[in-house]
């Protein structure tokens, strides 16, 4: 069984090469063949040169590509090049800060003996954030599922056979929010307890501005559910609040027009041509195995 370790990577390289190392460590028990394939997103820092002794992978290659597209971007990219270029069975997108735990990549592919078919997903039970972001990724889940009816706990963490792979690379939804294309090409998922490591290295790189994008960005890949259950919500809540309708209790109703034009907006970011001609993005390979 060949299985692809796919990583989006940008200026972090101490914390890959860590990582690489403890994959290469929680690999060695696994009977597959694994190899990394780490999609460089225009980094500004240069790669640092490294010795690694890493004998329980394949080979080790870095894309490194000419422009800057983004960490959701950087994976539809790297997809599509194991779709396209690699011989391989199974496909396993992490984090490369340490935040995606290899400790649990075992019990990702072990699962793969009742469900060869379906992706198996991280479904987060225990963040290592902080209270604000905590609080902010709790709003984000109840505001998902009421406008949306989808329960997305996982994020990039999860081991997707072939067949999936081939859905989401043609899935225009995938060049803006992984978790948000995979929730709507795979309704039928299996999954494993997941609990969010501490990065290796630094502060993380989500600003406020960046965690509402990505928020809007899952949400918005079922926008019309997020029209129609508005639809509803607002005449069930002008039915409930007629004989006290005012600027106040109107508040509620304004705030369901921004999220469908904040929706609609950031779903213009959904661009199949773009993921189709990402493959031309790419400047060189380095080979590092």
């Amino acid at each position: 069984m060949k299985i692809k370790i796919l990583i989006p990577v940008y200026n972090d390289w101490q914390s890959v090469f860590k990582l690489m190392e403890k994959i290469n460590l929680e690999v060695s028990n696994i009977e597959s063949e694994f190899s990394v394939i780490i999609v460089n997103d225009a980094s500004t820092e240069s790669k640092p040169e490294i010795s690694l002794k890493l004998d329980n992978l394949k080979n080790i290659k870095i894309i490194n590509m000419k422009e800057n597209k983004g960490h959701a971007r950087c994976i539809a990219a790297g997809l599509k090049y194991i779709l396209e270029k690699e011989e391989f069975d199974y496909v396993i997108p992490m984090d490369g800060d340490g935040e995606d735990r290899p400790e649990e990549i075992k019990q990702l592919v072990d699962n793969l003996d009742h469900n060869s078919n379906k992706p198996v997903v991280g479904e987060r039970i225990k963040r290592s954030e902080g209270i604000i972001f905590r609080l902010c990724y709790f709003l984000h889940k109840i505001i998902s599922y009421t406008f949306t009816g989808e329960s997305i706990k996982f994020g990039n963490y999860t081991c997707l056979p072939k067949s999936v792979v081939k859905k989401m690379v043609s899935e225009k939804a995938t060049w803006s929010s992984f978790s948000g294309s995979l929730a709507k090409v795979a309704k039928d998922r299996a999954s494993i307890p997941s609990e969010r490591g501490i990065r290796y290295f630094g502060p993380s790189k989500m600003s406020f501005k960046n965690l509402i994008i990505h928020s809007l960005s899952i949400i918005s890949v079922f926008k019309i559910k997020v029209l129609v259950r508005s639809f509803f919500f607002s005449i069930i809540y002008l039915f409930a609040i007629n004989p006290n309708i005012s600027l106040i209790t109107l508040i509620p109703i304004l705030l369901v027009i921004i999220l469908i034009f904040a929706t609609f907006i950031v779903s213009a970011r959904e661009k199949l041509n773009e993921l189709n001609n990402s493959l031309s993005n790419i400047s060189n390979i380095d080979k590092l195995i």
